[in-house]
């Protein structure tokens, strides 16, 4: 019986929502309702939303009372055909707030215990997260403009289990120092090899998304020794189009509310772009030296409002694997770009994505690249 039976959880309305209240139920218990209705008021720091019900059936339980705040995926209510069993819906609350609660207090210690730690590399200081173990090769994690290690929130630990992953912030943006050089893909792809040796790893797979993605086809041309594998997501380098818009628009912003609609190119769904996300990546654009080190990447690598690599020929001629995910709705870099490559390549597109399908589709990205990942272990 329970596949007959819907947990209704707190939903995450914004990439930076972790807890909500129920404002109010709509729908009280042992009423009908069908998949789509609103069925509660879930308000969270910034806004008030309705929540529709994900599957048509009896409202068996309110089990948060209006007013409750909760942390997101936590249990507040019960859907169930009316044959289900009262008994059957009291133990999956019981089964589901348990299992919940261990998980929970589970990632809470992870986050705890495994925080980003500064470090040394060459001339550089850079932020690093470095998570999980194993024997599988380890995996690179590399963001795009104006991004941060943040951009693998959703990704990161779900893909170490087995395998060591580390994300970085670039020179010149998140908690790293602020020195660019000429700002190239080649300087960023130096740097890359750079914190390699750093951490004694002579060859990882490199995970790449937007200018991240074009720093790791660099870096597969200057060390393909290095490179066990390529997933790019949305990579840059594969044709001249680039949302001039996005780039200058976050470059120029210095307010919230500026930025807040600058950083909604990313995404096809507006309403992850929360205010408290926002107010985390304005953080860092305000540090000294950030703005000057963006100016100097965009110029050397979108020269007259353009991209300025083409790395097909580098990805054509690649030595390992390579996979490509993309956003059907990217308004960065259009999906087209992805287009004639060789049928080595394995390409997924998204559809109703944009520019960030690691976060808008976290589960979906995280499943294809460990599939991947691990058909391509050295």
């Amino acid at each position: 019986m329970a596949s007959e039976i819907t947990p209704i959880t707190m939903p995450k309305f914004g990439l930076a929502m972790t807890e909500g209240k129920v404002a109010g139920w709509m729908i009280a218990p042992g009423r009908p309702v069908k998949a789509g209705d609103e069925l509660v008021d879930i308000e969270t720091s910034k806004i008030t939303n309705a929540f529709e019900s994900p599957a048509s059936g009896i409202l068996r339980r309110q089990v948060a009372p209006n007013g409750e705040t909760l942390p997101v995926g936590a249990l507040i209510g019960v859907v169930a055909d009316a044959s289900v069993p009262d008994a059957e819906i009291d133990e999956f609350i019981t089964r589901f707030q348990a299992e919940f609660a261990e998980s929970n207090a589970s990632a809470k210690g992870e986050e705890t215990a495994v925080e980003p730690t500064l470090v040394t590399v060459g001339t550089h200081t850079l932020r690093v997260h470095d998570l999980g173990m194993g024997d599988a090769t380890p995996l690179v994690l590399i963001h795009g403009f104006g991004g941060d290690l943040k951009n693998w929130m959703l990704n990161h630990a779900a893909l170490a289990h087995g395998r060591r992953v580390i994300a970085f912030d670039l020179p010149g943006h998140g908690g790293s120092s602020k020195d660019v050089g000429p700002g190239t893909l080649s300087y960023f792809a130096d740097v890359t090899v750079q914190l390699l040796e750093h951490f004694d790893l002579p060859k990882v797979h490199v995970m790449g998304h937007s200018l991240g993605g074009g720093i790791a086809l660099t870096l597969a041309q200057a060390a393909p020794q290095r490179v066990a594998s390529l997933c790019l997501l949305a990579p840059a380098g594969l044709g001249p189009q680039v949302n001039m818009a996005f780039i200058n628009g976050f470059i120029e912003a210095d307010r919230t509310r500026a930025l807040q609609d600058v950083l909604k190119f990313l995404v096809h769904d507006k309403s992850l772009i929360g205010r408290r996300m926002t107010d985390d990546v304005l953080r860092y654009k305000r540090l000294d030296g950030a703005q000057a080190a963006l100016q100097t990447v965009a110029a050397a690598c979108f020269p007259d409002g353009k991209q300025g690599d083409d790395l097909r020929p580098v990805l054509d001629a690649a030595p390992c694997q390579a996979t490509i995910l993309w956003g059907e709705e990217d308004e960065i870099l259009p999906v087209t770009q992805a287009d004639g490559l060789s049928a080595s390549i394995a390409r997924h597109v998204f559809s109703g994505i944009g520019h960030m399908p690691q976060l808008e589709c976290a589960s979906d990205v995280n499943g294809i690249v460990e599939t991947f990942l691990t058909q391509h272990d050295h």
